[in-house]
Order: structure tokens, then C-alpha cells, then sequence
């Protein structure tokens, strides 16, 4: 008899990955695969629309095919701050333009003036200012600088409703992915910022539909259920929000390390908002207090800084055992070291230190792993909160036992677990729309933690 399952693709910058959950939350299928970026009309990278659209299509009519699998449920998670931009036929009208795609100052001047400044529409929509990384920023600059084309848009619609609407062929808006440093929510009255009225640039959404909602769809000849798609940092703490409730934070980590915190309802300040503190959203709809670093995009950018300076190859580093020697070699060596880093920075100090002051590529990789925990350090403090006594790292660096080691000797008063679970963000997409596909009630054990304990805080 075929094994009832749900499809969940995941949609990262890097891996586009498709996965079989059954209803015990077991992954029984796995498909990945990597597109070649394409560029924009500016010459700027951005992801392939098209091959993504073919690869949703033909992964699902693969699995469709398959016959020990019977599909009860899809759904969708990506990456956030993209928009799809559809003409009347559901047609792409323009390319998947990067959120790291420059923002022009003027017109970034000219919309804050005409709106009432930054910091009144940060505060209000618990977006720090970030140009292309507020998705709506992107909205109103194709307005100004390409009436024609946004004048053609019938549906904009984030990525992960996107592929939700490939399938189901209905245009939706979710919170996750509108609520999400996008400068398109107003939080205080819990409805679309008046300047997305003003600029009547709601009327390109799709319904507004609940992130645990889903449709019942017939995709060649088979009926199952799809969802509406998730912002993929809010889909990663669902499985933790059905297996904890005591007061945690989960450190989210890949190409951000993102700090969240379900159980800080404190408004967020201007103070935070310049450091990189944002709001994320519950799939229920409630505010996740939150802050970030581009930690792990550094990571990657020096750890082939290291390699190239000391002729290694990169992935020697993966699993490079923790040294308390060579930690306490570096505290003596570099003072600041010593310290807590007390001021906002976007980037760690590592970027300009002198690679011929290590000896040894395993000496500069601890040091680069030392800053950065500095800097997450910083970040996490910005969110944590009275009763918060435990801390899980999920993602890249969890895996990390440098960067768990360090993390552990720095919050001493707080219990640091690396935790998997495996999949977390595909395994959260799944939770949101369980009850449509699943008789059974969501598993509580589907989180494995690796504790940090005081002894191995001891260097």
C-alpha cells in the first residue's frame, strides 16, 4: 500500500531542495538540485525563474509517478524578499530580482520624505531601513522606474506564494512572507502600511489567507491539498514551537544567523532597528522579536580567504575539532579579544586582520570563528529576554563545535544546545498544514539536542 506523504519543496539562494515527509515526520524522499544564476537587465545575478518553474513541475511529476508514495499534501518554503511579478496570463513580467541588489539612494530619499521619515516607518513596520531586503521597497521602485511593466503586474506575489500559485493557479498573500522586514505591515494596527493604500500597490496582492490554510487542488489527475507557502525563518521554528514551551531563542544559521525570539512582545526601538533587529511573524500571525547578522555569507567569504592564504582547500574546515589551546593562545595574543564587543557592527573584525599574523590556517579559522561570536554575541543580547534560559542553534554552525564551544563560554547564565532537527524548515512547513493531510497530531520528539555543559565551557 503506498505511504501517505507530504511534498515540501524548499527553495533556498543556494540548494533547491524537494522532500517526501510521512506522517510521523520521517523523510522518506529527497531530491536537491542548483540552478545557475542568471542576470538581470543591470547585468546583476538573480535566480533562474525559469528553471525553478520547470524543476517544481517536473520534481512533482516525478513523485506523482512514483507508486510506494501517495501525495495527500504540497507545500512551500523560500527565501524572502523576492517578488514575482505576473502579467494577466500568469506570466513573469520581469526577472527574480536579488534582495542584494543596490537601491537607488534618491528614490529611497524621495519615498521616506513623502511618508514621514525612516524612523517612523521602521517603527511602524518593524523593518530596519535595507533597501532591496524591504520586498516592499522593490514594489515601489519598479512603480517609479517602470510604470509601463508595473502597470502590466495583475499579481505580485512573494516567492514561496509564488510556487504555491504554479500549482494551484490562485494568487495569496501570507503573513510570513508580508510581515517579514518587508515595510509593508503596519504592526500596531495589524493591517498593510498606509503608504501601500496610498500607492495603491495592495491591489497587486493576492487574498490575504492564513499560513496554516491550504486548497484542494486536482494537479494531472491527482487531488491533494496545497498550501499557501512560508517565509522559510518562520517555517524553522515551528517544529520548535510544538516541542517547547518554556521561554527559548533559537539561532537560525546559514547565510544569516538570525536570533529569534517567540516570547519578546516588546515593541521593537529605533535604537534596535538601526542594529538590525526586525519583527518576523508567527505562521499564526503573532510577532517573533528578531535580529540577524550576515554571518554566515562572512563565513564563507573568509573561510576562502584562509584557504587561499595557507594553500587549503575549504571543506578541510567542515569538521576542524575545537582547540581550547589555540583559543587561549589568541586571547593572549590579540587583546580585543578579552573583551565584549559593545558597538553594532554589520560585519565581524575579522575582514581586516592580517592573515600573516596566524601561523597556521587552524589558527586563523578559530580566530575567525572567535569574531564572529563576538558579533552573534551582540545580536542575541539585543533579543534576549527576562526567562529566557535556553538557547538552540539549528543550521550550519550548530554543527560547528568551534562556533558551539565559543557560544557556550559567552553566555554562561544560559543552557546552549546545537539542535537538529532534521530539515527544520521543511519539517515546519509540513507542521503548518498538518491537519490537512495528517490524521496524526504533530510528533513531540522530533528535535535532537546536543547540550553544551559547563565542564566543556572550560578552556
Amino acid at each position: 500500500m503506498p505511504k501517505p506523504v507530504i511534498a515540501i519543496f524548499d527553495v533556498g539562494k543556494t540548494n533547491k531542495k524537494l522532500f517526501l515527509i510521512d506522517e510521523n515526520y520521517q523523510i522518506v524522499y529527497e531530491r536537491s538540485a542548483r540552478f545557475v544564476e542568471t542576470v538581470d537587465e543591470d547585468g546583476e545575478p538573480c535566480e533562474n525563474l525559469e528553471s525553478l518553474k520547470s524543476s517544481v513541475y517536473d520534481s512533482l511529476h516525478q513523485v506523482l509517478q512514483m507508486k510506494e508514495f501517495d501525495i495527500k499534501a504540497v507545500n512551500f518554503s523560500t527565501y524572502g524578499a523576492s517578488f514575482v511579478y505576473l502579467d494577466e496570463k500568469g506570466e513573469p513580467l520581469t526577472p527574480l530580482y536579488n534582495y542584494l541588489k543596490e537601491y537607488p539612494e534618491d528614490l529611497k530619499k524621495e519615498f521616506y520624505a513623502k511618508y514621514g521619515g525612516e524612523e517612523k516607518i521602521s517603527l511602524e513596520t518593524a523593518s530596519p531601513v535595507l533597501g532591496s531586503l524591504n520586498s516592499g521597497m522593490q514594489l515601489y521602485r519598479l512603480k517609479n522606474e517602470k510604470p509601463e511593466i508595473f502597470d502590466k503586474v495583475k499579481w505580485a506575489l512573494h516567492l514561496p506564494q509564488y510556487l504555491s500559485y504554479l500549482i494551484t493557479g490562485k494568487a495569496i498573500a501570507d503573513i510570513t512572507s508580508i510581515g517579514c522586514h518587508t515595510q509593508l505591515w503596519d504592526f500596531n494596527k495589524n493591517q498593510y502600511h498606509h503608504w501601500v493604500t496610498s500607492e495603491k500597490i495592495h491591489e497587486k496582492f493576492g487574498e490575504f489567507t492564513p499560513a496554516d490554510s491550504s486548497l484542494k487542488t486536482c494537479f494531472e489527475g491527482t487531488d491533494f491539498q496545497v498550501g499557501v507557502g512560508l517565509h522559510d525563518s518562520s517555517a524553522a521554528l515551528i517544529p520548535y514551537l510544538a516541542n517547547f514551551n518554556a521561554p527559548f531563542v533559537l539561532i537560525s544559521t546559514g547565510t544569516w544567523c538570525i536570533s529569534l525570539n517567540p516570547f519578546n512582545q516588546e515593541p521593537l526601538t529605533k535604537e534596535e532597528l538601526k542594529q538590525d533587529c526586525l519583527c518576523y511573524m508567527h505562521f499564526k500571525g503573532k510577532p517573533i522579536k528578531a535580529s540577524r547578522i550576515f554571518a554566515g555569507y562572512e563565513h564563507e567569504v573568509q573561510l576562502k580567504r584562509i584557504a587561499a592564504h595557507f594553500d587549503r582547500a575549504a571543506y578541510l574546515f567542515k569538521h576542524l575539532k575545537f582547540n581550547p589551546g589555540l583559543i587561549l593562545k589568541l586571547v593572549n595574543k590579540i587583546p580585543e579579544n578579552q573583551k565584549e564587543q559593545t558597538v553594532f557592527s554589520a560585519t565581524s573584525a575579522f575582514g581586516t586582520r592580517d592573515l600573516n599574523m596566524f601561523q597556521t590556517a587552524e589558527e586563523a579559522y578559530h580566530q575567525l570563528i572567535f569574531d564572529l561570536i563576538k558579533q552573534q554575541i551582540y545580536s542575541l543580547k539585543l533579543v534576549l529576554n527576562e526567562g529566557v534560559r535556553r538557547v538552540f542553534v539549528d543550521g550550519g554552525f550548530g554543527k560547528n563545535a568551534i562556533y558551539m564551544h565559543l557560544l557556550a563560554t559567552s553566555i554562561p547564565d544560559v543552557e546552549v544546545y546545537a539542535s537538529s532537527v532534521s530539515q527544520a524548515t521543511a519539517i515546519g512547513t509540513a507542521l503548518a498544514i498538518n491537519d490537512a493531510w495528517n490524521p496524526n497530531p504533530a510528533p513531540t520528539d522530533m528535535i535532537q539536542l546536543k547540550y553544551y555543559s559547563a565542564i566543556q565551557r572550560t578552556m
